[in-house]
């Protein structure tokens, strides 16, 4: 169930697990409201990591976008999937191990800095093998990988998305041409690397660790994103608390009809959100649910609530439909109340 605080999230908590598209940015275009909101974060002490399944774009160059939204932003600050799978690599293989590495550069550079050497070619009996997205992939290339797996190497991947929003519509993602070398070795990867795996997020603390700082626990770290099947379900596995914004692909209907495995500890508008207290939600004696002065009410199969323009409504009624989803209702079959939250 949501959670409440007394203080700003951004006071509540000291690290910040910000997802960037969807929530920051889209594509080249800022989010309203976000890069105020994460400098005030900033000001009042909380440390930010921007997380991401990309595992083409290096970091310098996502921060160098970040900076012309008027961020203050060093690469350290970006954890890309590539980060987290060189990483997460170099613990499972031998120093110095040969690895072949199907990705893009970003990906090869990150595995080339953990000192392990890359090769194209299974015939080169590599110890593992590592795949990301890229457009240039060709088949040859996942030919080679599979060759590699079906010999024994171990499998890692960036991250199992199967689709990618791109400006022509949706295309095939990573996962999508992952599971062309599954087929055809019937191996499924040791480990990914990307979102919904909370090992992104868990890397991420560790890079925060930087110059002999000591590491941010899980109870003071906060994931963000828009995402409930990526960038929260990630929090939830990894035992984090999470802050859904509704800047990206999820809407309200979405939210009210999550399961529990996709549920948020927060929610927010906007990342405005992260800069104020959370009022609570409590159930009330004659069944409805209050948020913030705010009440969800159930009749006859219906959710009605006092205000559809509402946060705190919309923050009810989740309450009180993901109670009844707890107890046995069917989310198809409840009739939700329409929200129009745009200001």
């Amino acid at each position: 169930m949501l959670k409440a605080t007394t203080t700003a999230l951004s006071e509540t908590y000291r690290l910040a697990l910000l997802d960037l598209d969807g929530v920051v940015y889209y594509g080249k275009q800022p989010v309203p409201h976000a890069s105020a909101s994460i400098t005030e974060a900033q000001r009042l002490g909380m440390t930010i990591e921007y997380t991401t399944n990309n595992s083409s774009r290096m970091q310098g160059v996502v921060a160098g976008q970040l900076h012309g939204f008027g961020l203050d932003v060093q690469p350290w600050q970006v954890i890309t999937s590539s980060v987290v799978a060189a990483r997460m690599v170099a613990r499972h293989v031998p120093a110095g191990a040969r690895v072949l590495v199907v990705g893009a550069d970003h990906l090869r550079d990150e595995v080339a800095k953990h000192g392990l050497v890359i090769v194209d070619n299974a015939k080169d009996d590599p110890a593992a093998v590592i795949q990301g997205w890229y457009p240039q992939m060709t088949w040859q290339q996942m030919a080679e990988a599979a060759y590699a797996v079906e010999a024994g190497a171990q499998y890692f991947v960036t991250n199992r998305d199967l689709t990618i929003p791109r400006e022509q519509g949706i295309a095939p993602g990573c996962g999508s041409m992952i599971q062309a070398v599954v087929n055809a070795t019937g191996v499924e990867p040791l480990a990914s690397a990307g979102k919904p795996e909370s090992a992104m997020y868990d890397e991420a603390r560790m890079l925060a660790a930087h110059d002999g700082e000591t590491m941010v626990s899980v109870a003071q770290s906060l994931a963000i994103g828009d995402r409930l099947d990526t960038d929260i379900e990630a929090g939830n596995r990894g035992g984090y608390d999470s802050l859904l914004v509704l800047t990206g692909v999820t809407d309200e209907r979405l939210l009210m009809c999550a399961p529990a495995a996709l549920r948020p500890t927060y929610i927010a508008r906007d990342l405005r959100g992260l800069n104020v207290p959370h009022p609570g939600v409590e159930r009330l004696a004659d069944g409805d649910w209050r948020c913030g002065g705010m009440t969800a009410t159930w009749r006859d199969g219906a959710v009605a609530v006092s205000d559809t323009t509402s946060i705190d409504a919309l923050r009810a009624a989740c309450a009180l439909i993901w109670d009844r989803m707890d107890n046995g209702a069917d989310a198809a079959g409840i009739a939700l109340p329409q929200f129009h939250l745009d200001d």
